[in-house]
């Protein structure tokens, strides 16, 4: 009889952290169309996005220029954001690609405001990126966990959707469209 509750225990709790584990970026594999980082983000492109807190309420709307370009496996994604409160930001991304000859594409990025380097995987028509922002906060900075999402819908948009955590807790989520030009 133990034994049995013991199996019993031990399978739910299995079937319980499955149930946590979130979508892998291979999920997309197949999916098109296929997103190559290089080309997509390459040239200028034009973005708009909210900034919803955890209740989905829209605290921030805003407009991002972007103007991007590679040399090799080396991307510069230069960002100018303008929010609707008329304060603006500037961000430059700078990305490294690194294929493992498996079919694997990772990148790496930093950004003055990215502590640590930020980690990614493309597949399909997705990349999936996690990385830590110094974000400033009436006068104080935070460092919050994004989870970050992107998924190429047609040739020229993308769609953005990016989790916001602080101790694993959600704070807050970002959506964003991406237009090239």
């Amino acid at each position: 009889m133990k034994r049995r509750l013991l199996l019993l225990a031990t399978s739910a709790a299995v079937a319980a952290l499955s149930g946590c584990a979130g979508p892998q970026v291979t999920d997309y594999a197949g999916q098109t169309p296929k997103l190559d980082l290089r080309s997509y983000f390459n040239g200028t492109l034009d973005a708009y996005g909210v900034f919803t807190d955890r209740s989905g309420k829209v605290v921030k709307r805003f407009t991002v220029l972007m103007v991007c370009s590679w040399t090799g496996d080396d991307g510069v994604l230069d960002e100018s954001f303008t929010y609707s409160d008329g304060t603006t930001q500037k961000r430059i991304w700078r990305l490294h690609r690194e294929a493992d000859g498996r079919g694997n594409v990772k990148y790496t990025g930093r950004a003055d405001d990215v502590v640590g380097t930020a980690l990614g995987e493309e597949a399909g028509n997705a990349f999936h990126w996690q990385y830590t922002l110094a974000l400033p906060v009436d006068g104080s900075v935070y460092h919050v966990q994004f989870d970050d999402w992107m998924y190429r819908m047609t040739d020229k948009v993308m769609l953005n959707k990016a989790t916001m955590t602080k101790f694993g807790v959600k704070l807050g989520e970002v959506t964003l469209s991406f237009t090239q030009r």
